[in-house]
């Protein structure tokens, strides 16, 4: 289930186990690496089939690859996204260091969450995945309160692109006016299959709470961290792995 982490009691009990993994790493030389400028998306033409949607930010090349596996609704991973992968977003991922893979793993004590998991989904077929899972952390304590977050993604989005995406998700939100069973009622909603897939695959590490991370460093799969990581200290263990 869902749970907050105290910052205090976080320090305290994982400082030694921290301690303990950057004594065991043996320091090296940082590798270098280069940084990657994003390229322009190119919209598909009206008539083009859309690729299954791409949740990931940065290069697929970086030494380290980290998939977190999250719940829009949930209030630990809103900080988790906002103290901690912003920076690392635009520190570490802009400069090639970390490959973040974004894992949806909707809880089903949320009744808004896997409609925002859809929306995400939508803007991630167009290549618009970044915008809107900001733009749904950062409005979290609004859209929460009555799963009106589309007027959030439409801002964040843009006219054009909201339109794209609008029409991808319809009839697939259960939180819609005089619908109270939208893809459950009977609907197949394709960006449920893509959404399913993620859950599929954090059952497997096994996903017990969000946020979930799993990183792997030099095609080792480290053991799946829980809970909320400030910046300091998940940058201080990003930069002992790099050290080996």
């Amino acid at each position: 289930m869902n749970f907050r982490i105290h910052p205090r009691r976080w320090a305290r009990s994982h400082a030694l186990p921290l301690i303990a993994l950057l004594l065991i790493f043996p320091l090296a030389s940082r590798a270098q690496t280069k940084t990657v400028s994003a390229k322009p998306h190119a919209k598909p033409a009206a008539d083009e089939t859309l690729p299954a949607p791409i949740k990931t930010i940065g290069t697929k090349s970086a030494p380290i690859t980290m998939e977190v596996f999250s719940d829009y609704q949930c209030p630990a991973c809103r900080s988790f996204f906002e103290n901690t992968l912003r920076y690392m977003i635009n520190d570490y991922v802009a400069n090639g260091k970390v490959y973040l893979v974004h894992r949806d793993f909707p809880l089903p004590m949320h009744p808004y969450s896997m409609d925002a998991a859809r929306w995400a989904n939508a803007a991630a077929r167009i290549g618009r995945f970044e915008t809107v899972d900001a733009a749904l952390f950062d409005n979290q304590d609004k859209w929460t309160k009555d799963g009106s977050m589309e007027q959030y993604i439409s801002t964040a989005l843009g006219p054009i692109d909201f339109k794209r995406v609008q029409k991808l998700v319809t009839g697939c939100l259960t939180q819609t006016p005089g619908n109270t069973g939208g893809a459950a009622a009977g609907h197949a909603c394709e960006l449920d299959s893509f959404i399913q897939q993620d859950q599929s695959l954090g059952r497997q590490v096994p996903v017990n709470s969000t946020p979930t991370i799993v990183i792997t460093y030099k095609g080792q799969r480290y053991p799946p961290m829980s809970g909320i990581f400030t910046w300091p200290i998940m940058k201080q263990y990003l930069d002992s792995l790099m050290a080996q």
